[in-house]
């Protein structure tokens, strides 16, 4: 197949770490990249964000990267990206005039607008993944949410047009039902994690337990939540990995008033902020926990529980978004209701006091990790779907998933 991924503000060559550069860029990434292994002809096209950027590139792996004009070459806040869309459909449309592939694929909403944009009147069927709904993050943000006005009736505008959506968890069809969207046109496909890279190291052994929470510094990840919940834990000691540099904590306000808590807390002397930690040193640090925490008010996906699990550490974490497919309460870790520290508290306790516990749970996840989670796996589950889409007019079946149905005992 000769494939066109669109990913508007996450370049997957681009360097991790900054604002808008995370998850999606290495999921794209890693797609095109086992995408292209498995014989296919795949082109990312992305958005110039920088005038010393060449406009066609071969990746290492084999796929090619084109960088479209857009607005300006310099970075912009993908917020503040929607102005430049037609611009980008437009520049995607040449391109796919010039050398049409058999589908294209959209990630991130603002992708997809491009998409129809640059497909339309070609016959060439578009595949949406949202990654992120902006109808979930105004409802958890409420005004703290930097989203455009437009994003939601232009959400609802994909769910209708697009040829087909791929989510990554089944909680996200439910919220993409709300929007409108018939399930008949979804099929779950979940991220990946690389199970070379995160893999199992023995457990510590000391007299104080570690608890790790490691993601970005922002509040809808619910780290007040795990540092109210440590209060409640006194052998505990919380590492916190995230953010800024580690010379650039003290100025980080984010930072500052965790802080803060932290001091109203009494846990300042359990309590060690990190800073951003190398994805190569990833690994190692989880290997230096007991027990993986991540408490998010929402969240899309999740890779962190993936890494940890691949890493043989449980998971303490909250029954939001893709949690409730990869993490297994009583299996793999816990799950608790969010924006309850003292359930997550009641989850963690036991897990702390029972080594044993630990090393199941731990391996537990590892085993779940390599049957459902390896990109070898989540490629070849994109690669189905499309040939799918593309032998039309056959209906696919209603959601189709390759997660197993798990009975969730969370507790609320």
């Amino acid at each position: 197949m000769r494939i066109s991924l669109v990913s508007e503000h996450a370049d997957p060559l681009a360097a991790l770490g900054g604002a808008d550069a995370g998850g999606q860029n290495v999921h794209v990434a890693e797609l095109a990249s086992g995408l292209t292994a498995l014989g296919h002809d795949v082109v990312v096209h992305t958005r110039l964000a920088s005038a010393s950027a060449p406009r066609r590139v071969l990746a290492p792996d084999g796929y090619v990267v084109e960088r479209l004009p857009a607005g300006p070459a310099a970075e912009v806040p993908k917020d503040d990206l929607l102005p430049h869309v037609p611009a980008l459909g437009d520049a995607l449309r040449e391109r796919l005039r010039a050398d049409p592939p058999d589908l294209v694929h959209a990630h991130f909403w603002m992708s997809g607008l491009a998409a129809l944009r640059a497909t339309d009147g070609l016959g060439i069927p578009v595949v949406q993944t949202f990654h992120a709904l902006g109808s979930v993050k105004q409802r958890e943000q409420g005004r703290a949410d930097t989203s455009p006005a437009e994003r939601i009736p232009l959400e609802r505008r994909l769910c209708r047009d697009a040829d087909h959506v791929v989510a990554t968890c089944r909680d996200e069809v439910v919220e993409l039902e709300r929007l409108g969207q018939d399930t008949d046109r979804v099929t779950v496909v979940p991220c990946g994690v690389d199970v070379d890279h995160f893999a199992p190291s023995p457990a510590p052994r000391r007299r104080r337990p570690v608890l790790l929470a490691l993601g970005r510094m922002v509040p809808r990840k619910g780290l007040d939540d795990v540092v109210r919940a440590l209060a409640r834990l006194p052998l505990a000691e919380l590492l916190v990995a995230g953010g800024p540099p580690a010379d650039a904590l003290d100025d980080d306000p984010e930072v500052r008033r965790l802080r803060a808590l932290v001091h109203h807390c009494g846990v300042g002397d359990r309590v060690r902020f990190l800073g951003a930690v190398d994805h190569q040193q990833v690994p190692a640090l989880i290997a230096h926990s007991d027990v993986v925490v991540t408490a998010p008010w929402y969240e899309p996906f999740g890779i962190v529980p993936l890494e940890a699990m691949a890493c043989a550490r449980p998971v303490v974490g909250t029954a939001v978004g893709g949690l409730l497919d990869s993490v297994v309460p009583g299996r793999t870790g816990e799950l608790v209701a969010p924006r309850r520290p003292d359930l997550l508290a009641q989850a963690i306790a036991p897990l702390l006091s029972d080594r044993r516990r630990r090393a199941t749970y731990g391996a537990a996840g590892r085993r779940r990790v390599l049957e459902l989670y390896t990109w070898d796996r989540v490629v070849d589950q994109h690669a189905a779907t499309y040939r799918r889409l593309l032998r039309g007019p056959a209906p696919f079946d209603t959601v189709p998933t390759s997660l197993p149905p798990v009975a969730q005992e969370v507790t609320r």
